[in-house]
């Protein structure tokens, strides 16, 4: 049995305020939905640097000291594993702006309740603002997603 497997690296950042969190509105392929911003870690790239940059490149702002908080991942059809680090912080400067990924916009963590979020944010936001849970994971096969702790 391999200990190996293929793994796709990719992050996510909640950018905070106070009450206030920034989102993005995300259309992708046929989908449509509010979720945190985040992208791929690049070859060679720490993955400080690519929430970072991420970040920077989605929403206009340079953050500072993200912390990781947990892990979102699954097993894909061909038995590769794809891997959202998440990551909090409020320490930010810069202008708020879009980008082709999606508009960005503040929001309260009440209003947030009623969006339509996609990608299971909602248990993502109970991760990045608790220390119950640490791993949003999606089994192979499963209807849904776990929080597990």
């Amino acid at each position: 049995m391999s200990r190996t497997s293929t793994v796709e690296l990719t992050n996510l950042c909640l950018i905070y305020q106070e009450d206030r969190i920034l989102v993005q509105e995300k259309v992708w392929r046929d989908q449509k939905g509010i979720i945190f911003p985040g992208g791929h870690v690049e070859k060679d790239e720490s993955l400080l640097a690519s929430v970072v940059r991420e970040m920077r490149e989605e929403t206009g702002l340079t953050i500072e000291a993200p912390i990781p908080c947990g892990f979102k991942d699954w097993i894909n059809d061909d038995g590769s594993r794809y891997l959202v680090l998440l990551y909090k912080t409020n320490r930010f400067s810069g202008e708020l702006r879009s980008s082709e990924e999606g508009r960005v916009f503040w929001t309260t963590r009440e209003e947030f309740k009623r969006l339509p979020v996609m990608w299971n944010m909602r248990e993502i936001l109970q991760i990045l603002d608790s220390d119950d849970y640490s791993e949003f994971y999606w089994p192979q096969g499963a209807d849904e997603g776990v929080l597990l702790g």
